[in-house]
C-alpha cells in the first residue's frame, strides 16, 4: 500500500530525478520525510536504479565521514587511497574535501545510474555533510542524483533545491487514521485530527496511548491527549531540560493558550526550537510538545494553569468554562453551571460534541442528585440527535437513570433517537415521547419544545392520521403559543399542500434571516419545512456550508446528514443528478461510520429516484423494495410513502403504466390528495399520466382537479407547474394548448429540467395527436434535449420514437448520441441485406437467440416493426445522424 496523501510530493521526486543538483525534502519532526524517501527508493529500486541510503545520528555527529560510510559501506573497500583514508579503511593524513569529492564522484559515476539517499542530514557529521554539499553542485551528467531530508534551517551549503513538506491535508489524515486505527470511535477520531494537525507522526502515535475506553468514548478523554510511551524519551527529555518558569508557561499554551505569553519566560523553549511566538500568542512547533509539556507537569501544577487560563479567558465564558472545571477538585455546582452554560453555546454554534463533553463533566461536578442525572440524560439527547453518538448516548442515558432522575422529558427524547437507530418500531418511539410529554403545557419549558420537535420528527416517520392527531393534541395544549418556528414547521412539514400563504410568507421571512454558520439544529429544521415547500435553494448556501463543516469534523453528524439529504433531493429536482448521487453516496458512508442505521434510508431515496430518472429500473426496483421491506418491519408508513414515490416513477420509466399506477395510487387514491402525505403532492403528476396511459381518463381528472383544489400551486413555481400540467394532460383538446403553453411558460422553469421535460413530452405527444406536426416536433425536440442531457436514457429513447412518429428524425439535433451500439447496427445492416438470424450469428459468431435479441432492441431504436424496413431505416437514420 503506497503513502497516503503524498502523490503530489512522489510526483515532484520524479521530475527532479536527473535534473542538476540534489533536492533536499525539508519538514518538521514526524511530517513524514522518512516514509516519502522510503517510498520513492523502493519505487526506484523496483525500476532497477542502485539505491544507497543513509541516514544521519546524533550519536556520530562527532566522528568525522560517519554517515559518509554508512552511504558506501554495501560498495565495500574503495581503490582510491584518499576515499580509504576518509572512510576508516587505513589510516594516514587526512585528505583533502575536495579530493574526497572527486575520488567520491569518480568511483559513484563508474556504477551507473545510481540514487544516494541521506535521511537526516541536520544530524549528519560535519565532514559527510560538506562532501555532500560539495557533490551536489557536480552532479550534472553523471548519473548520480542525490535526494536527502532535514529539519527546517539546515544548509547543505547552497546549490541544492528543497522540497517543503508540510502536514498532511484534512482528508489524506482522515484516511490514514481510518486504516490504521478502525476502531476509533467517530468523535475520537475527530479529536485526534484536530490535535495532531495533520501531522503523520502524531497522527499514528498518539492513539496508541489511549485505552480501551478512551477509543470508545470522547468524554473520557483527557484535556490534553496523552504522550505514547515509545515517545517520551524523546518529546518529554526536551521539556523536562527547561527551567520551571518556562515549563509552567509552556503548560498555559499547551492547555489551551493564553493571549498574553510571557515571552521572557518562553525565550529558552523558543531557543530550542519548541515554540514559536508571534504579535499575539504562543505556538507550539509539534503537536507532540503539547503531550509531552502535560506528561512533565503534576496534577496540581495543571489545576493552577487550568485556574490561570480561566481568568485570562473571563471575558470568554464558553472557554473560562472548562478551564475552570479542570481547575476545581470534587463537586461545584456554581462550575457545573457555567459549564452547562457553555455547553448550550457550544450547541447552537454547532459543536455538538463538545456540549456533550461539556455537559458530561458539568455532571460530574453536580452537587444535586437530580441535575446530574438532568445534566447527564440531556448529554444523552444531544449524543443521540445531533451528535450522532448512539454508544456514548447509550452510556449517557444509562448513567442517567442510575441517578434516579424522574420523568426527564431529555432522557424520553435520548431513549426515543436509540430505540429508532436500535431498530425497534416507531411507534413504540412515539408514545415513548408522547407518554413523557404527558400534560407537560409550558411552551418557555426548551426540554418540552425539544421534545416536541423530536416528536414532529417521529410523527413524520410514523406517518399515520394517529400520531399526527397525537401530536397536534399535544402541540395545542401549550401555554403560551407554542414558538414560531415550531408552529410553521409543524403545520408546512406534516401538510403541506395545505398550507396557508401566512405561514409560507412566514417561513420565507425566516429562511431569508439564515446566514452560513447558523445554528445547525434551527437550520435542518427550517430545511426541512423549506423541502415540501419548495424552498430549498434558499437555504443552499448555508447548507452547504453545514456539509462542509460536518467533512471538516467541526459540524454534528446528524446536522451534516440533514443537509446532505437536503441538497440531494435539490440536485434531483435541479437536474444536478451526479452531485446528487455523490452526496447519497457520503450520507451512507457517514451513517456507516458512526453507526446510524436508521438513517440510511434517506440516501437510498435520493438514489432510487435518480436511477429512475435515468430509466435503470432495475436499480430503482431494487432500491425501492430494499426500503420498502425495511419500513415495513419497523412500522414506519411514513418511509414507505417515499419508497412508493420513487417506484412509481421507475415503473413510468419503464413504460409500466399499470404497475405505475398501482404505486401512485397507494400513496394517495385518485382524486385525493390524503393529508400528512407530503410525497403524495409530489407524485401527483405521476397518477395522472399513469391513469392516462391505462385508459382512466375519469380518474386522471379527478386528480388533477384535486390537486388544483389544493392550493398547491400557491405554494411554489414548480407546483405551479406541475398543477397546471396536470391539468392540461387531462383537459378537452380545445384547451389543452393554453394550459400546456401556460405550464411550459412557468417563470424559471429551466430549473426543473427532468420535469420540465416531461411536461414538453406529453404537450409534443398531445400535439401529434392533433395533427400539428410542426409544433409536436418542437416541443418533442426540447424534451429529447432536456432528457439527453440529463442522461435520462428511457424518457429520451420515448421522446425519439415519438419524434420519429411525425415523419422527420432528421429534426433531432446533431448532438444526439448513435442510437444503435457497433454490434447491433452490424446485425442490423446483415439482417436488412436479408440474412437469417442463424446465418447472421455464423458471421459473428453468436448465437441465433443472441441475434433475436439484439434485433428485438434495434426495431424500436429505429421505429420500425419488421426486417422489411431496416435497410430504408439505417438509411434514413444515417442522413440524420452520421454514423459515429
Amino acid at each position: 500500500m503506497g503513502l497516503i496523501g503524498r502523490d503530489d510530493e512522489l510526483a515532484s521526486l520524479r521530475a527532479h530525478l536527473g535534473r542538476p543538483g540534489a533536492l533536499l525534502v525539508v519538514g518538521e519532526a514526524g511530517v513524514g520525510k522518512t516514509a516519502l524517501l522510503d517510498e520513492f527508493a523502493r519505487e526506484e529500486a523496483s525500476k532497477g536504479r542502485r539505491v544507497l541510503r543513509a541516514g544521519g545520528a546524533h550519536f556520530e555527529a562527532e566522528v568525522a565521514y560517519s554517515t559518509l560510510n554508512q552511504l558506501l559501506s554495501p560498495l565495500g573497500e574503495p581503490d582510491r587511497l584518499e576515499l580509504r583514508v576518509a572512510l576508516g579503511f587505513e589510516i594516514g593524513p587526512a585528505p583533502q574535501r575536495l579530493v574526497v569529492v572527486n575520488a567520491l564522484l569518480g568511483r559513484l559515476r563508474a556504477l551507473g545510474p545510481i540514487l544516494l539517499v541521506v535521511d537526516d542530514l541536520q544530524w549528519a557529521d560535519r565532514a559527510s555533510a560538506e562532501v555532500l554539499g560539495f557533490l551536489a553542485r557536480r552532479l550534472a551528467g553523471t548519473g548520480v542524483s542525490l535526494l536527502g531530508s532535514c529539519r527546517p534551517g539546515f544548509d547543505l551549503y547552497g546549490g541544492v533545491h528543497e522540497l517543503e513538506l508540510r502536514a498532511l491535508a484534512p482528508a489524506a489524515a482522515r484516511t490514514l487514521v481510518h486504516r490504521r486505527f478502525p476502531d476509533l470511535a467517530p468523535a475520537v477520531r475527530r479529536r485526534l485530527l484536530a490535535e495532531a494537525a495533520g501531522n503523520p507522526l502524531a497522527l499514528l502515535e498518539l492513539p496508541t496511548a489511549l485505552d480501551g475506553d478512551q477509543r470508545r468514548d470522547f468524554t473520557t478523554l483527557p484535556p490534553v491527549l496523552p504522550l505514547p510511551e515509545r515517545l517520551r524519551p524523546v518529546f518529554a527529555a526536551q521539556v523536562r531540560a527547561l527551567p520551571d518558569r518556562c515549563r509552567r508557561a509552556m503548560l498555559l499554551v499547551a492547555l489551551g493558550g493564553t493571549t498574553k505569553p510571557v515571552e521572557d519566560d518562553l525565550a529558552p523553549a523558543e531557543a530550542a526550537g519548541l515554540v514559536r511566538i508571534d504579535a499575539t500568542r504562543a505556538r507550539l512547533r509539534h503537536p507532540l510538545i503539547a503531550a509531552a509539556v502535560v506528561e512533565a507537569s503534576a496534577p496540581c501544577e495543571r489545576r493552577r494553569a487550568h485556574a490561570a487560563l480561566a481568568e485570562a479567558y473571563r471575558d470568554v465564558p464558553e472557554r473560562r468554562a472548562r478551564h475552570l472545571a479542570e481547575s476545581v477538585t470534587g463537586a461545584d455546582e456554581e462550575t457545573a453551571r457555567e459549564l452547562e452554560s457553555a455547553a448550550h453555546a457550544s450547541l447552537r454554534r454547532g459543536d455538538a460534541i463538545g456540549a456533550v463533553a461539556a455537559l458530561t463533566r458539568a455532571a460530574e461536578l453536580s452537587t444535586d442528585p437530580v441535575r446530574r442525572g438532568h445534566r447527564l440524560a440531556e448529554a444523552a439527547s444531544i449524543g443521540a440527535d445531533a451528535g450522532g453518538e448512539p454508544a456514548v448516548a447509550s452510556k449517557l442515558l444509562g448513567d442517567a437513570r442510575r441517578t434516579g432522575c424522574p420523568d426527564s422529558l431529555p432522557a424520553a427524547v435520548a431513549a426515543a433517537h436509540l430505540l429508532v437507530n436500535a431498530g425497534g418500531d416507531i411507534p413504540t418511539a412515539h408514545r415513548l415521547l408522547a407518554a413523557t410529554i404527558g400534560a407537560r403545557d409550558d411552551a418557555t419549558d426548551p426540554d418540552l419544545i425539544e421534545a416536541l420537535h423530536s416528536l414532529l420528527l417521529v410523527s413524520w416517520w410514523a406517518g399515520t392520521d394517529q400520531a399526527w392527531q397525537t401530536f397536534f393534541t399535544l402541540l395545542g395544549r401549550l401555554n403560551p403559543a407554542p414558538p414560531e418556528e415550531l408552529r410553521l414547521v409543524a403545520a408546512i412539514f406534516s401538510d403541506p399542500a395545505r398550507a396557508c400563504r401566512e405561514d409560507v410568507a412566514a417561513l420565507d421571512a425566516l429562511i431569508a434571516g439564515v446566514r452560513d454558520g447558523e445554528d445547525p439544529t434551527r437550520l435542518i429544521r427550517l430545511g426541512t419545512a423549506a423541502v415540501f415547500a419548495d424552498r430549498l435553494p434558499a437555504l443552499g448556501g448555508p447548507e452547504r456550508h453545514l456539509v462542509q463543516t460536518g467533512r471538516e469534523g467541526r459540524g454534528p453528524a446528524r446536522r451534516h446528514l440533514g443537509a446532505l439529504m437536503h441538497l440531494g433531493l435539490d440536485g434531483f429536482l435541479a437536474g444536478r443528478w451526479d452531485e446528487a448521487w455523490t452526496l447519497a453516496e457520503e450520507g451512507l458512508a457517514l451513517c456507516a461510520e458512526h453507526g446510524l442505521r436508521f438513517y440510511p434510508w434517506y440516501f437510498q431515496y435520493v438514489r432510487a429516484l435518480i436511477a429512475a430518472g435515468r430509466g435503470d429500473t432495475a436499480a430503482a426496483r431494487k432500491f425501492t423494495d430494499e426500503l420498502l421491506r425495511w419500513a415495513v418491519a419497523r412500522h414506519a408508513a411514513g418511509i414507505t410513502h417515499f419508497a412508493v414515490h420513487a417506484r412509481a416513477l421507475a415503473e413510468l420509466g419503464a413504460g409500466d403504466f399499470e404497475s405505475a399506477y398501482r404505486h401512485a395510487a397507494r400513496l394517495s387514491p385518485p382524486g385525493r390528495l390524503l393529508p400528512h402525505r407530503p410525497t403524495a403532492l409530489w407524485s401527483a403528476l405521476d397518477l395522472v399520466e399513469a391513469a392516462l396511459h391505462t385508459g382512466r381518463t375519469r380518474e386522471a381528472a379527478a386528480h388533477a382537479e384535486a390537486l388544483r383544489d389544493t392550493g398547491a400551486a400557491e405554494l411554489s413555481p414548480r407546483l405551479r407547474m406541475l398543477t397546471t400540467a396536470a391539468q392540461a394532460m387531462t383537459a378537452a383538446d380545445t384547451t389543452a394548448r393554453e394550459l400546456f403553453e401556460a405550464a411550459v411558460s412557468t417563470p424559471d422553469a429551466e430549473r426543473w429540467p427532468f420535469e420540465l421535460g416531461r411536461i414538453h413530452y406529453a404537450y409534443g405527444v398531445r400535439l401529434r395527436r392533433l395533427r400539428d406536426t410542426p409544433a409536436a416536433r418542437e416541443h418533442l425536440t426540447v424534451a429529447h434535449d432536456l432528457f439527453t442531457a440529463l442522461d435520462a436514457r428511457t424518457w429520451r429513447d420515448r421522446a425519439a420514437h415519438e419524434l420519429r412518429a411525425t415523419g422527420r428524425p432528421q429534426s433531432l439535433p446533431a448532438t444526439t448520441p448513435y442510437p444503435l451500439t457497433p454490434q447491433e447496427r452490424e446485425i442490423a445492416e446483415l439482417a436488412g441485406a436479408g440474412l437469417t438470424n442463424k446465418q447472421i450469428g455464423q458471421k459473428l459468431f453468436l448465437s441465433h437467440r443472441t441475434v433475436s435479441d439484439h434485433l428485438y432492441k434495434v426495431f424500436p431504436k429505429l421505429g420500425i416493426t419488421s426486417r422489411a424496413a431496416l435497410r430504408d431505416a439505417l438509411t434514413h437514420l444515417d442522413r440524420a445522424l452520421p454514423a459515429a
